[in-house]
């Protein structure tokens, strides 16, 4: 045969084939204007199957701690909160509380708080506490065994009886757990004559990170606790660090990394002492103060702890 013959034989064979092709699959090419990729619909599910994991495991490592220190002026507010589990301890001064309230509720989304503590019946302490108590549904009360006849004090009294509300003493070495915050009292004082020193002193641990709360408790009330577990990461320095308290005993002993100071702007009490400023400086201590840092927000994952400041204008 031919060369010419061949070439024509052959292009007849693969005429053929390509009819033979285009009538076994043209129709279901026409039907789907995009053929099916099956490698890639695999792909897909993979990536999709993954993506489910992947945030199922990032919910299960997101658990966070998280620790408001409010700028309140003058005055003490914390709010501490995980996984929806809220602790509040003290809400600052009288014209604070309807600014808390506001915060909590529009910026926080807050419905509810677990545990409030009035630490001390000071008014720069428990004055808002009224306006929390009138505006959320609370578990529980803390407030130490002691009376005073202030205005301020009867406001709070009023609110937890119109709620119906009990008022829970707390005992020294008393613990409670929420989530996975443990909380334990250090202590609680009766001292009438001196309120600052009825404080109740708070720990909390957060897996492997500490935090102790000292409000108002003098150097008479830390050398009470030097026997205790006081060793802790953060340290909120008692009463705006004055001079009645941060002993250098008591510093050496909670050994903290970082100390937060709740204190107003320019305050007539000319708070915090210089001398507490220079004992949290000499041990490397990182100050953080709402005077100058506004808000200061803790977060945890219970191994490491950042911070991050806010201007909350909570402040009355």
């Amino acid at each position: 045969m031919s060369k010419k013959k061949l070439n024509k034989v052959l292009n007849k064979i693969i005429f053929v084939l390509i009819i033979f092709i285009f009538l076994a699959y043209g129709k279901q090419i026409l039907l789907d204007k995009k053929p099916i990729n099956i490698k890639e619909d695999i792909n897909i599910k993979d990536k999709n199957n993954s993506d489910k994991d992947e945030t199922k495991e990032n919910n299960k490592d997101n658990k966070k701690l998280e620790i408001y220190f409010f700028d309140v002026g003058q005055a003490d507010s914390i709010l501490i909160n995980e996984e929806n589990s809220t602790v509040l301890i003290d809400a600052g001064n009288n014209k604070d509380g309807k600014n808390l309230v506001e915060y909590l509720k529009n910026d926080l989304k807050l419905e509810k708080i677990n545990i409030v503590i009035g630490t001390h019946p000071h008014e720069d302490h428990i004055g808002g506490l009224d306006e929390v108590i009138n505006n959320f549904d609370i578990d529980k009360v803390y407030l130490p065994d002691v009376i005073t006849t202030t205005k301020t004090f009867e406001d709070v009294l009023n609110s937890i009886e119109k709620k119906k509300y009990k008022i829970i003493i707390p005992k020294i070495n008393e613990e409670f757990k929420l989530n996975n915050m443990n909380f334990k009292i250090l202590y609680t004082g009766t001292d009438e004559k001196n309120l600052n020193d009825s404080s109740i002193v708070l720990k909390l641990k957060y897996d492997n990170t500490s935090y102790l709360f000292m409000e108002d408790a003098s150097k008479k009330t830390e050398k009470k606790l030097l026997k205790k577990d006081i060793t802790s990461d953060v340290i909120k320095i008692g009463h705006h660090g004055s001079e009645y308290s941060t002993s250098e005993d008591f510093l050496n002993k909670v050994n903290p990394k970082y100390a937060i100071i709740q204190v107003g702007k320019n305050n007539i009490y000319k708070h915090p002492n210089k001398e507490t400023l220079e004992k949290l400086n000499k041990n490397n201590i990182k100050i953080y103060r709402t005077d100058i840092n506004g808000t200061i927000k803790i977060i945890s994952d219970g191994k490491n702890i950042s911070f991050k400041t806010i201007n909350t204008k909570i402040d009355g």
